[in-house]
């Protein structure tokens, strides 16, 4: 860790000049400067003042977590072939660890899934292309391109698509049970 530039981001942050935050903490601007380009390094009493200057403390200053990753490039998506031209995708890499999991489904003419049990959670889709038959139970619900479907999966449920265009659609499962 650079602690000068994180010292720097933070006084930035704060709206405080190198001089401001010398005078706060009785350091020379000089030391500020070498501090922030990380050409000298503070005792921890030091670094304490500074941080409370800067309003903060040693544990908030040094808890680095990670980034979290918001978006996911094409590349990043897992893919597995099923039988007959299916494709399921995981369009979240593990994002069976959430508490919803998407996939983008794309079935070939008159493919379809594999019948899944009734269980806990809710089941959204958006239709991207083609049109699709949702299966709940007995009863059966169509959907075309730019057409969406939830329901909550009490009964056996499955989806097959069209026999002329096949399908391709965002299914999104909460909690994940592809």
């Amino acid at each position: 860790m650079k602690i000068g530039a994180k010292v720097k981001e933070l006084r930035v942050q704060k709206g405080l000049t190198q001089e401001e935050l010398a005078d706060r903490t009785e350091l020379s601007k000089g030391f500020i400067s070498q501090l922030e380009r990380d050409l000298t390094s503070p005792s921890i009493a030091t670094l304490m003042d500074i941080l409370q200057a800067l309003g903060t403390d040693l544990k908030d200053f040094f808890n680095e977590e990670p980034e979290e990753q918001i978006v996911f490039k094409s590349d990043y998506f897992e893919k597995l072939d099923e039988e007959y031209g299916n494709k399921t995708e995981w369009i979240i890499p593990n994002a069976q660890k959430n508490i919803m999991e998407p996939i983008r489904l794309t079935l070939a003419p008159g493919g379809s899934t594999y019948p899944d049990n009734p269980h806990e959670g809710e089941e959204f889709g958006y239709i991207l292309s083609g049109s699709i038959t949702i299966h709940i139970g007995k009863k059966s619900y169509r959907a075309k391109k730019g057409e969406s479907f939830y329901f909550t999966p009490k009964s056996t449920h499955y989806i097959s698509a069209s026999k002329k265009t096949g399908a391709s659609l965002i299914w999104v499962s909460s909690p994940p049970s592809f």
